[in-house]
C-alpha cells in the first residue's frame, strides 16, 4: 500500500469518528487546541481611525505650506477633542484621530520652531499614516474557521477581538502502550537481551504536543491474561496506540487479546522505514499498531498517525509543509518503497545522516527533517527532492 493510499484510508476513518464534544477554555489554556466553532468578530478592528506614526495630525485643507500651531496632544488610550481649524495635534502611535483631521505626518518630516509651531517639510496627502476603522476586521466577519489549530498568533488575534474564552474540541484520549519482555524503562538495570523503551517517551511527548490526553499504560508483559485485564480498563479512550506492531506471531499476546473482541488488519506499506502498520478496532475503539524500531515509529507516526489524530479533532489541512531542495548526496540504487531519510539542509542542499538504519534514533536527533526519495528514484547531487521539516511534524 502506498503512503497516499494509507493516509487516505486513515483520514476516511478519522472523518467517520470525529470528536464531537466541545469545551470552553480560557485563552491561556487554548495553546495547541482545535477551534470547534468559527471565530466571528464582534467589533471593528481597529474600532476607530488611529495614527500609524508618532507625529502630527492635521486637516490637509488647512495647510497652506505655513507652520501650524499645536492645539492638543493625543496619547494612545486617551480620547481627543475635535481638531481646531487651522491647527495640528501632536499625536502618538495608536492614538485615536481627532474629528476633523485627515492626515498624519511622521515627526521625522517636521520641524518644531521656536514659537512651538510646526513646519511640515514634505508633501502631504489625505489619509497618509492613518489606520482606518475596520482595517483588519469588521464586526460580523468570519476571522478563524472551525478546525483551526490555535497557536500564539491565533490566540493573539482572538485577544485583539476581546475574546477571553474559546470553544475548542475536547482533547483526544490516547492509550499508549508498549509490549514485550525485552523492554525496560530508563533508570532500571538491563537484563540479558533487554533494551530501554525509547518509543514510550518519544510518543508521549509528541502526543502531548498534538493536544492529546495520554493514558500511559506502560509496558505490557508477555502474558495473555494480564494483557486482557489491561485492555479491559481502556473503556473511555479514543485510540489505542501500541508500538512493536500487532502481528500474528504466537508470542504476540496483544494481537491475540485485541482480536478476541475486535478486528485488526495488517497493512504492508510501501514505506521505509516502517513497512508494517496495524489498524483495527477493539470494542469499538480504534487501534493503531506502529512498528517497533525507533526511526520506523517516528516516520509512521509523523506521516500517518499524526494527521489521523488531527483530523479526528476537525483539522482539515493536515498535510505538513514541505519544499523542494537539491540533493547533496548520491542515491545510486532505486528502491521499491518510498524512503524517508533523516537529513538536514547544509549550504542549500539536503544532506543525510550516515546511518539510516530503522533502529537508529540518533539520526533523527541530528536531522532537521525527512528527505523523501520516491519509489524507483535514483539521485545525483543537484537533483531536486522534497524536504519535510521535523518542526512541522512535531508541532
Amino acid at each position: 500500500m502506498s503512503v497516499e493510499q494509507a493516509l487516505e484510508r486513515l483520514l476516511a476513518l478519522a472523518d467517520s469518528a470525529p470528536i464531537r464534544e466541545h469545551e470552553q477554555v480560557c485563552l491561556a489554556d487554548a495553546e495547541g487546541r482545535v477551534l470547534a466553532r468559527e471565530l466571528v468578530a464582534t467589533l471593528d478592528l481597529p474600532p476607530w481611525p488611529n495614527s500609524a506614526m508618532d507625529g502630527y495630525a492635521l486637516r490637509l485643507a488647512d495647510w497652506q505650506n505655513e507652520p501650524l500651531v499645536v492645539s492638543q496632544r493625543i496619547f494612545a488610550g486617551h480620547a481627543p477633542t475635535p481638531l481646531e481649524p487651522g491647527t495640528c495635534a501632536r499625536i502618538f502611535t495608536g492614538a485615536p484621530m481627532p474629528a476633523g483631521a485627515d492626515c498624519v505626518e511622521m515627526q521625522e518630516n517636521t520641524e518644531v520652531l521656536a514659537d512651538q509651531r510646526v513646519r511640515f517639510t514634505q508633501p502631504l496627502r489625505v489619509g497618509q499614516n492613518i489606520r482606518p476603522q475596520g482595517q483588519e476586521t469588521r464586526a460580523g466577519e468570519h476571522v478563524l474557521a472551525a478546525g483551526t489549530r490555535l497557536g500564539p498568533i491565533e490566540l493573539g488575534l482572538a485577544a485583539s477581538l476581546g475574546c477571553a474564552e474559546l470553544t475548542v474540541v475536547r482533547r483526544v484520549r490516547v492509550a499508549l502502550l508498549s509490549t514485550g519482555d525485552e523492554l525496560v524503562e530508563p533508570g532500571l538495570p538491563l537484563g540479558p537481551g533487554q533494551i530501554y523503551n525509547s518509543n514510550r517517551r518519544l510518543l508521549a511527548a509528541w502526543l502531548q504536543r498534538l493536544g492529546c490526553d495520554v493514558v500511559d499504560v506502560g509496558i505490557l508483559a508477555d502474558d495473555l491474561q494480564k494483557t486482557r485485564e489491561c485492555l479491559g480498563r481502556l473503556v473511555d479512550v479514543d485510540l489505542i496506540l501500541s508500538t512493536g506492531g500487532v502481528s500474528v506471531g504466537e508470542a504476540d499476546y496483544l494481537g491475540i487479546a485485541l482480536r478476541e473482541e475486535g478486528e485488526l488488519g495488517l497493512w504492508k506499506l510501501g514505506i521505509k522505514p516502517g513497512k508494517p502498520l496495524t489498524f483495527g478496532h477493539y470494542r469499538g475503539v480504534p487501534v493503531v499498531g506502529l512498528p517497533g524500531n525507533p526511526a520506523s515509529t517516528l516516520v509512521t507516526f509523523g506521516l500517518l498517525t499524526r494527521p489521523y489524530l488531527l483530523r479526528r479533532q476537525g483539522v482539515q489541512d493536515v498535510t505538513p509543509l514541505q519544499f523542494a531542495v537539491p540533493a547533496g548526496f548520491e542515491w545510486p540504487k532505486a528502491g521499491g518503497r518510498r524512503e524517508y531519510l533523516r537529513g538536514r539542509i547544509e549550504q542549500g542542499q539536503a544532506r543525510i545522516y550516515k546511518n539510516q538504519s530503522s533502529g537508529v534514533l540518533r539520526s533523527a536527533a541530528w536531522a532537521e527533517g525527512l528527505v523523501e526519495v520516491r519509489e524507483g528514484q535514483t539521485l545525483v547531487p543537484g537533483d531536486m527532492l522534497q524536504f519535510i521539516p521535523l518542526s512541522e511534524l512535531l508541532g
